[in-house]
């Protein structure tokens, strides 16, 4: 993608006419866009962690080029294996601020985000002094450099490049799982 298609927009239109537009052939996945627009609709402030009932998140699949290899952490706030990614912080562009949250996560320098969102989530989280929430989660491909080694940060206590086949030994979730499956055949059918 472009720098000019990254910037950071705070016009919640942007995001709706994303989600309105998604391209699925999934059902699952196109009642979650219509579900995300109308709550997009609804809460002016959902792009926002004030917004408590549930606000947007944007996530990474973070790819090594040239493998299959991917990007897990195990978040130290949630104690679970994760992709990359977080809150958007007022960013409508999403894309933009999953590509942020790999960089943040992964301390990987020329990421690539693939564009567009692939896969959508819901999900419920329970943070440490927090009342339970949702995150409406918009989910990328962000490509990595081949070689990469992945730094850190304090949000995570550990990071690994897994593969597919060594995905059943983390504990992770269906959507974790989804996302993995979905993503790499992404990648392979447009010959990333």
């Amino acid at each position: 993608m472009a720098d000019s298609e990254l910037a950071a927009s705070d016009n919640l239109a942007i995001l709706i006419d994303a989600l309105d537009h998604h391209e699925t052939d999934d059902l699952a996945q196109r009642a979650l866009a219509i579900r995300m627009a109308e709550f997009a609709r609804s809460n002016a402030d959902a792009l926002f962690r004030t917004c408590s009932e549930a606000h947007f998140t944007g996530s990474a699949l973070v790819v090594e080029e040239g493998t299959s290899r991917f990007i897990l952490l195990f978040h130290t706030k949630l104690q679970k294996w994760l992709q990359p990614g977080g809150h958007v912080d007022g960013n409508a562009n999403l894309a933009a601020s999953a590509l942020r949250e790999a960089q943040e996560e992964t301390g990987i320098e020329g990421l690539r985000v693939v564009q567009p969102a692939f896969d959508l989530d819901i999900h419920e989280v329970r943070p440490p002094n927090e009342p339970p929430h949702l995150h409406l989660d918009i989910r990328f491909v962000v490509l990595a450099p081949k070689g990469s080694v992945p730094v850190g940060n304090h949000e995570s206590r550990e990071l690994r490049w897994v593969t597919a086949d060594e995905l059943q030994e983390f504990d992770v979730d269906e959507s974790v799982r989804r996302l993995v499956r979905q993503g790499l055949i992404l990648l392979e059918n447009i010959g990333a």
